[in-house]
């Protein structure tokens, strides 16, 4: 059964890496005493040992030991072993590359989807859609292949912003750009703003947090969602 946490973000405004979902993070890797970090993503650049050296000190908060997926010979061989899995945000192009070359984004679909407890932030949480096509990064490296580990039957857009109708800024909005994508695709999308995860148990999707999400679908008008809300009707 999938056990599954996707977050919007790691780290809220005026708060620690990670701090908020630390009491969630307890329960969801409570039968876990070593998770398996996947640092892919490098966040403004960072090395791999550097960001999984930054996960760890949090990690060990709940007393839970963590590991690099950079650190073994044999990195598909790590995600079919782990107890439990982290991936971390930065880069969503750079993690979806680095998954296909090391072999990776298959075995890790078929080990989550086994009920491996997974947690995903941003990047990591874009990832858990079917494809990585509303992504807000930039496409510094060019993937093999846009699709990615298919956990829910729909694409997230982590970070979602809504219009500040304050400002004098008259580009291109999230809801936008969202809207350019559902002229060449019918996947439904998720606005996931900071704050909010969802709860992924079997086949019961349930959203998280206090906050509102906003879900787009193709041709129609966009429907704000409420906290608590199951998805398993979005397809």
């Amino acid at each position: 059964m999938k056990n599954i946490l996707i977050a919007s973000t790691s780290t809220l405004a005026n708060e620690n890496y990670l701090e908020y979902l630390l009491p969630e993070l307890q329960l969801h890797f409570q039968n876990c005493n070593t998770i398996l970090f996947i640092p892919y993503a490098r966040p403004s650049g960072i090395s791999h040992e550097e960001y999984t050296t930054m996960v760890r000190l949090v990690f060990a908060k709940i007393n839970k030991k963590v590991i690099g997926i950079h650190e073994f010979e044999d990195a598909a061989l790590a995600v079919k072993n782990a107890e439990g899995i982290f991936t971390g945000g930065g880069s969503t192009f750079i993690l979806v590359s680095q998954l296909y070359k090391n072999n990776v984004m298959e075995i890790l679909s078929e080990t989550i989807k086994n009920g491996t407890p997974y947690l995903g932030t941003s990047a990591g949480s874009n990832i858990c859609g079917l494809t990585m096509q509303t992504s807000n990064d930039m496409p510094i490296v060019y993937p093999p292949s846009f699709k990615t580990l298919g956990l829910i039957p729909f694409n997230l857009n982590p970070h979602y912003l809504d219009p500040d109708t304050t400002s004098t800024h008259m580009g291109e909005t999230r809801e936008t750009r969202i809207k350019e994508f559902h002229a060449y695709n019918s996947v439904p999308v998720l606005g996931l703003r900071e704050g909010s995860w969802l709860d992924v148990k079997g086949d019961t999707i349930t959203l998280k947090g206090n906050l509102t999400a906003r879900l787009f679908r193709q041709n129609q008008i966009p429907e704000e969602l409420e906290p608590r809300t199951e998805l398993n009707f979005v397809k």
